[in-house]
């Protein structure tokens, strides 16, 4: 009756009828006034608290392995600039030693050792040995990496073991030296250079591909398992660099041809990252305690596009398969990047990979 009535009412005085509506307009209105002042709130209140527990790398003692070029020196490089004292090793001494004279006129303290990092009983003298020199390990940078460029039927099962051994034992050696010294002091940080060969299985990379979605689930698993002693795992997942890696890489098959289009692949804007980017938002994900970081817009589609349509990616890397080149009479033999050289590799659209070769230590 009463809702009779006040219908009545309404139907009677049309302005009655527009001030309720208008009330109720602006109590929604306010409503979500209040919400998305809420929710500001929530933004700021959050990024205030990880600027406030951002990691600081001043003073730390941060071991990169494979830091002698590439990647891993110019992080290194970026690393000394916020302070960090630098461990780093590689299993060739020359590019050590030049590594270390670079990083010390930059006023950098540095600790520079010659490792194989796949011998299980030298990654142990390594751990220990960093730890003797500065006293504790803050940071553990798993770099060290190789790849092999070929179609399948060039590859044996030595560069799959060869692959598997830098990828997965390495990282497992190391990691299994240092936990129990981060439990001990109920912290540390292992950042896990993984791949989007890890994520999207990628056509005449297979043995790298294999091997690095071996790390990325170790390192995933690590992650969850260490978190409850402090210690956070942090897997990157980069896409190209250009770092100047393609000179020494391991190349199969038809070794020119395969070398120019990784070479240029490599060098082109479109399908490369600046390595130096790459670095500062690697290292930027271990001062915030990031899970994950895919460093690229291309990088996080495939990674998506597999998740959610195996199907259709794995017809695209089909599809591109078949514009790689087929192997040929000779192809089972390796051949570093730079004995592959010809004119197809060289020239203007492979340039940025020579400078980043010798800016960065794989001259």
């Amino acid at each position: 009756m009463r809702y009779l009535q006040n219908a009545n009412i309404h139907e009677k005085n049309p302005e009655a009828m527009a001030r309720t509506t208008t009330d109720s307009d602006s109590s929604l209105s306010r409503a979500m006034g209040w919400a998305a002042l809420g929710a500001g709130a929530l933004l700021a209140t959050k990024a205030i608290y990880r600027e406030f527990t951002k990691y600081d790398f001043n003073g730390k003692v941060v071991l990169i392995t494979g830091g002698a070029r590439g990647l891993g020196l110019i992080m290194a490089r970026q690393l000394a600039v916020k302070g960090a004292r630098i461990a780093l090793c590689s299993r060739t001494e020359q590019q050590v030693e030049r590594a270390r004279k670079e990083l010390e006129q930059r006023g950098a303290e540095v600790l520079a050792l010659t490792v194989d990092v796949t011998r299980q009983e030298q990654v142990q003298s390594l751990i220990q040995r960093v730890i003797g020199h500065y006293g504790h390990l803050d940071v553990l940078i798993n770099n060290a990496g190789i790849i092999t460029g070929g179609p399948q039927d060039s590859m044996g099962i030595e560069e799959y073991r060869q692959a598997m051994n830098i990828h997965f034992w390495a990282p497992l050696y190391t990691m299994h030296a240092v936990i129990p010294h981060f439990k001990e002091r109920g912290s540390g940080r292992i950042v896990n250079i993984t791949s989007i060969g890890g994520k999207v299985a990628v056509p005449h990379l297979l043995p790298y591909s294999a091997s690095k979605f071996a790390m990325v689930g170790l390192s995933e698993g690590m992650h969850n398992e260490l978190r409850k002693f402090g210690i956070k795992v942090t897997t990157v997942v980069p896409h190209l660099m250009r770092t100047g890696s393609p000179r020494n890489a391991f190349i199969k098959g038809n070794h020119e041809v395969e070398y120019a289009l990784f070479k240029f692949l490599d060098s082109s804007p479109l399908f490369s990252q600046d390595a130096r980017v790459a670095a500062r938002t690697i290292i930027k994900a271990v001062e915030y305690g990031e899970r994950e970081v895919i460093l690229t817009v291309s990088a996080r589609l495939a990674t998506v596009l597999q998740g959610v349509a195996p199907g259709w990616m794995n017809a695209v890397m089909g599809l591109a398969n078949r514009f790689l080149p087929d192997n040929v009479e000779g192809g089972d033999k390796t051949r570093r990047g730079y004995e592959s050289e010809s004119d197809l590799s060289r020239g203007p659209a492979t340039e940025r990979t020579d400078k980043a070769a010798l800016d960065n230590n794989e001259v």
